[in-house]
């Protein structure tokens, strides 16, 4: 007869005995590493494979439907100093309700003229709040600069001759600053860095 039959103690089940308490601590400790790995997953980041691309800025060539009044126009926006001093040289023509408006970073006096510009344009100098102050004529290739009257002008608007008159607008039209605001996110600056 086997000695270990008859003795749980015996000297042959010691091994058995060690395997047995070493796969009992694996087991237990399987749902702990488990717990363990599914935390440190959990605080990984996720990254999005279907998210949408950050779009690029809108360009200078880019016009955007604005409003003075409740009248839509469409204009690019001049915001850089080259930008601006381009304006719209050597343009054929502009559509119908469409030109540009100019935006400085502050108040002040301002003057235009029409160098390397064959189109008849209407100029309106705003104000920091968007109203018209002014609105003069500018011809054809004319190197006559028009100076606004006041000294407070933050932003200019040129249109095709005769736009303000068909629209019936003029002196204290306003503009929807909060749409220029937007334009000039979309075209990947600050609106604060021009005082809005």
């Amino acid at each position: 007869m086997n000695p270990c039959l008859l003795q749980p103690a015996c000297h042959a089940s010691k091994p058995t005995h060690r395997i047995l308490i070493m796969l009992l601590n694996r087991l237990l400790s399987l749902p702990l590493l488990c717990i363990g790995l599914l935390t440190l997953s959990a605080c990984e980041p996720k990254t999005q494979t279907n998210a949408e691309p950050t779009p690029a800025p809108a360009s200078a060539d880019t016009y955007f439907p604005l409003t003075l009044d409740g009248t839509t126009l469409h204009l690019q926006i001049a915001l850089s100093p080259s930008e601006q001093a381009r304006g719209l040289m050597y343009r054929e023509s502009l559509e119908k309700d469409h030109g540009m408006l100019f935006v400085f970073d502050q108040p002040g006096p301002r003057a235009f003229w029409m160098r390397n510009t064959k189109i008849k344009l209407d100029l309106a100098y705003l104000d920091a709040t968007g109203t018209v102050l002014e609105v003069h004529k500018l011809y054809p290739y004319s190197e006559t600069t028009v100076p606004s009257r006041s000294q407070a002008v933050q932003f200019v608007i040129e249109m095709n001759r005769g736009w303000f008159n068909a629209n019936a607008l003029g002196t204290g039209a306003q503009l929807d600053l909060d749409a220029v605001r937007k334009a000039i996110r979309a075209r990947g600056q600050s609106p604060e860095s021009f005082g809005l």
